[in-house]
């Protein structure tokens, strides 16, 4: 089973490497990982992927919870969320038919050509994670030249969040 967990840091120097450390050196693999500052400052969302049962991702929370730098760990797997992921990708796209394509294919998939060469296009879209997984199929007969993925972030929707503002740390100052 597929977990998404959510946690709210201290933006401070290790925190990922701390985090990302404890969780591999027991055995856990981190399936995707998206690190990014939140709307308050010093504040940053780690978003992880990681499969195993309900005890597996009960035992990752737990971990994480005993981290100084971790201000909270939800699962928010079982909740309602919006989950997105960004790839950029680059492919072989020479002048003609081949490049109508896979513009076609970029804009029902709602892409966006980002770069455009005498013989490739880069490619940006985002989304569900099976969204960006059949985009990558539908390119694959015209040659991938390169591909990035960001890793999954998710927020449970509006009127789900448990969160309460004197959950976060105050700011001196």
């Amino acid at each position: 089973m597929r977990h998404l967990l959510s946690a709210v840091v201290q933006n401070v120097p290790g925190v990922l490497a701390h985090i990302s450390g404890m969780l591999a050196s027991r055995g856990y693999n981190i399936e995707s990982l998206a690190v990014g500052q939140t709307q308050e400052p010093g504040i940053s969302r780690m978003t992880f992927v990681v499969l195993g049962d309900d005890r597996v991702s009960e035992q990752v929370r737990k971990q994480l919870e005993k981290i100084v730098t971790v201000i909270r760990v939800e699962d928010i797997s079982s909740r309602d969320y919006v989950e997105r992921d960004l790839m950029l990708i680059k492919v072989k796209a020479p002048p003609g038919g081949k490049r109508t394509e896979i513009r076609e294919l970029v804009d029902i998939f709602r892409g966006r050509v980002v770069d455009v060469g005498d013989t490739e296009m880069m490619i940006e879209i985002s989304g569900r994670a099976s969204k960006i997984d059949a985009f990558v199929e539908r390119m694959r007969p015209y040659g991938i030249l390169e591909l990035v993925r960001t890793g999954r972030v998710a927020l449970v929707r509006t009127g789900q969040d448990s969160t309460v503002e004197e959950d976060l740390p105050v700011r001196a100052g």
